[in-house]
């Protein structure tokens, strides 16, 4: 048994997103596989919800990441898309 419980990384003036709990936080309080961030201000930490189901659904649309065929692999070869 540990007697020192591991202390979460981040640092403060830096804003995550508590998936668990769902409220913004300024810097580490949650575990870091619950947090989403960070974020360079509360607001953005606020809308981050918002923001990554923007991301899913740009994501979801990019036929690079689409399967194609039954040899289940995309047009780009199972490499997704290309760097910019």
């Amino acid at each position: 048994m540990a007697l020192f419980k591991k202390r979460a990384a981040g640092r403060p003036g830096e804003w995550y997103y508590c998936l668990e709990h769902g409220t913004v936080e300024e810097g580490p309080q949650c575990p870091a596989k619950n947090r989403l961030g960070p974020y360079p201000s509360r607001q953005e930490a606020e809308n981050a919800m918002n923001t990554a189901a923007e991301r899913n659904q740009s994501w979801e649309n990019d036929p690079r990441w689409h399967d194609k065929g039954e040899g289940g692999e995309g047009g780009d070869g199972g490499k997704g898309p290309a760097a910019a």
